[in-house]
């Protein structure tokens, strides 16, 4: 399998180039040349697999150059420490399924892809002798999730921009905690988009980016999406059983795209009569929402939620999304990425929103929704949801067919207690990794949102 631009300006690219590739230099998005369609032999292949061994099999679509037993290996080490045997188990609450993601150390969904792209990292480090500074920013979960997965490894230095009292302090205080000689946290005046747009900025400054060497974690790095693929096909192996059904919906509350179109990938491999609709779920930063409803992919004003990952107007994985809506032509894509950095909107035609919504159902979820669902769902079920997964329950309840409904918990509750004691009326117990997190030393730097001062930062600490 080979790589190649959104944009189509690079010559074509093996997996190892990719991982440390991040952003194209043509400043569009790495995908693979051909997304495998699975026959159904192939499906029922992978029905009873356990977790590592379906990641090893969906892996070697796409990983050609890396050799079987490495892989095998990296998925070992990345899921070992989970507490969750099955990684991401399915559980039923009430008359839907839960996919809980929240198993990994920093307890987010982020850990299932960084987990293993921290092996990978070091891994081919080791074996070429070379050194990476990563650069990534977070709405939240991200940062925690790229620093535990490379901490304390050989060769490399991180840093992760959050944006400054817009995070959960929880989220915050699982990456500022980490007092590494090579992790570094930059707090950011400004929002997750301020953040966003100067790591992109960095990155398209190529002089700098091949001085530093540097490389990103952020789910523009094609291995984070080929990691989140995994579960969709778990989720949809375990319900179906579950169900004896061939056809599922699945609501993934996103703010950058990057889970859904994992997703997304995911339906294009099993078949679109596996997963018949993927449920897009937003708070009201629904810059996504209005794509799929109204065809008005248009930036606003971003408003700061009970639900902060989901805090961002412009979704940096989008532009993959319609590479493929366009019949993965690049020249389409790169004009209207270039025009939409201009004009800050994309417009889409009647007959492109139906063709839209033949891929995804979508709706907003403000914050007094958010916690009524939080209250409502722990009455009904017992099941604690944190503020994000309600975004998505609830959206997902809206949607409620014939099909079984699969919701995905991106993270514990125990991340935002504040949100959800309220939510609940009572305080919630935090598990006691997390208790610890307030009595610990933090280590960060607030910056204003000045490229370059990050620039500068970056330059005088990099290994």
């Amino acid at each position: 399998m080979k790589y190649v631009s959104t944009r189509g300006e690079i010559p074509k690219l093996d997996f190892k180039d990719t991982v440390f590739e991040g952003l194209a230099e043509d400043g569009g998005l790495i995908v693979p040349e051909r997304i495998p369609k699975l026959s159904e032999k192939e499906i029922e292949e992978l029905r009873n697999l356990n977790y590592q061994e379906l990641a090893l099999r969906i892996f070697k679509y796409y990983v050609s150059d890396i050799e079987e037993k490495d892989l095998k290996e990296l998925i070992e080490r990345a899921y070992k420490n989970f507490r969750a045997k099955e990684v991401t188990p399915v559980v039923k609450a009430g008359d839907i399924y839960i996919l809980e993601l929240f198993h990994g150390p920093t307890w987010a969904f982020k850990d299932i892809a960084l987990q293993f792209l921290g092996v990978l990292f070091e891994k081919l480090l080791l074996d070429t002798g070379k050194k990476i500074n990563i650069l990534g920013a977070t709405s939240g979960d991200t940062g925690s999730a790229a620093i535990y997965g490379v901490k304390g490894k050989k060769n490399i230095a991180i840093f992760i921009l959050h944006p400054y009292k817009r995070v959960s302090e929880i989220q915050a205080l699982m990456m500022t905690t980490v007092i590494d000689p090579h992790v570094y946290n930059i707090a950011i005046e400004g929002t997750f988009d301020d953040c966003q747009a100067m790591v992109k900025a960095i990155f398209m400054d190529l002089e700098f980016k091949r001085r530093y060497r540097l490389t990103t974690v952020n789910s523009i790095n094609w291995a984070r999406i080929m990691s989140q693929m995994v579960y969709y096909f778990w989720a949809y192996f375990r319900v179906s059983e579950k169900e004896k059904c061939e056809s599922v919906r699945i609501s993934v509350p996103t703010g950058n795209f990057g889970d859904i179109f994992a997703g997304y990938l995911a339906r294009k491999m099993l078949g679109e009569n596996k997963i018949e609709r993927l449920i897009l779920a937003t708070n009201e930063n629904d810059i996504l929402c209005r794509f799929v409803n109204n065809g008005d992919y248009s930036v606003r004003e971003v408003k700061p939620t009970i639900s902060p990952s989901m805090d961002i107007q412009v979704a940096s994985n989008f532009e993959r999304y319609l590479y493929y809506f366009y019949g993965e032509d690049p020249k389409k894509t790169k004009e209207i990425m270039e025009r939409f950095s201009k004009e800050r909107a994309i417009k889409f035609t009647e007959e492109e929103i139906k063709r839209v919504q033949k891929d995804f159902l979508s709706a907003s979820i403000n914050q007094e929704k958010t916690l009524e669902t939080i209250r409502e769902f722990y009455q009904e079920t017992g099941y604690i949801l944190d503020p994000h997964s309600a975004v998505g329950v609830k959206a997902g309840l809206k949607f409620k067919d014939k099909y079984p409904l699969i919701c995905l918990a991106t993270a514990h509750p125990a991340k935002f207690p504040e949100t959800v004691s309220q939510a609940l009326g009572f305080p919630i117990k935090l598990p006691e990794e997390i208790e610890k997190l307030y009595h610990l030393s933090q280590r960060f730097e607030i910056l204003p949102a000045e490229i370059e001062k990050v620039k500068a930062f970056i330059s005088k600490r990099a290994i």
